[in-house]
């Protein structure tokens, strides 16, 4: 990489940073002067990395995704126990809207390639997979219905905008208590005076 190329993307990286912030302070009255005054660059520079208004929320919301496959590869989910997991993913996407609720409020739900879908559920779609396997999760349902339960619920929680409300790590925690508290496998127990069993509550 050119020394170049790295000013632009440091630049370009700079002006999405401050449209974020100027996004989540000001909402949909947010200026593209107020933009650039916020990144440190003036409106010709900023109208050379993003010649309108809707080609720099459309490169926020790339950007937003990219962000977020990447955090969600990095919490490193095959290492933890399934529980921790799905916390940490509470934690992320909680955070993630946090930092970018304000874009999603002035362009609306964007658009989402089939590869983008693809690349978030994945690890998903594995830290369930093993939790149906390792018996975290009940037997009456499956991997992929209690996987559409909690995305159900996570997505419930962003349009109620619940990080704003209780903070991030509160709401994180509330959420992966509630789906938790339904989702994981019943233990028996048994009464010594009957002969038979009944699930426990958790």
């Amino acid at each position: 990489m050119t020394r170049n190329t790295r000013l632009r993307d440091r630049v370009a990286a700079a002006i999405l940073d401050a449209a974020a912030a100027v996004l989540a302070q000001r909402g949909e009255s947010a200026s593209m002067t107020e933009v650039a005054a916020a990144a440190g660059v003036g409106r010709t520079t900023l109208y050379r990395y993003f010649p309108s208004r809707e080609a720099l929320l459309d490169t926020l919301a790339e950007e937003a995704f990219d962000e977020l496959i990447g955090e969600l590869v990095d919490a490193d989910l095959d290492s933890v126990p399934v529980s921790e997991g799905v916390a940490r993913v509470s934690r992320i996407a909680l955070g993630q809207a946090a930092k970018y609720q304000a874009l999603m409020c002035v362009q609306g739900k964007p658009d989402v390639s089939d590869e983008t879908v693809r690349q978030l559920m994945a690890p998903l779609t594995s830290l369930f997979a093993r939790g149906a396997a390792d018996g975290t999760w009940r037997t009456d349902l499956s991997a992929g219905t209690l996987l559409g339960v909690y995305t159900a619920l996570l997505e419930g929680a962003l349009n109620q905008a619940l990080h704003c409300k209780l903070g991030v790590e509160p709401a994180a925690a509330a959420i992966t208590s509630v789906f938790i508290h339904g989702a994981k496998a019943r233990r028996p127990v048994f009464n010594a005076d009957a002969t038979s069993s009944f699930p426990a509550e958790p």
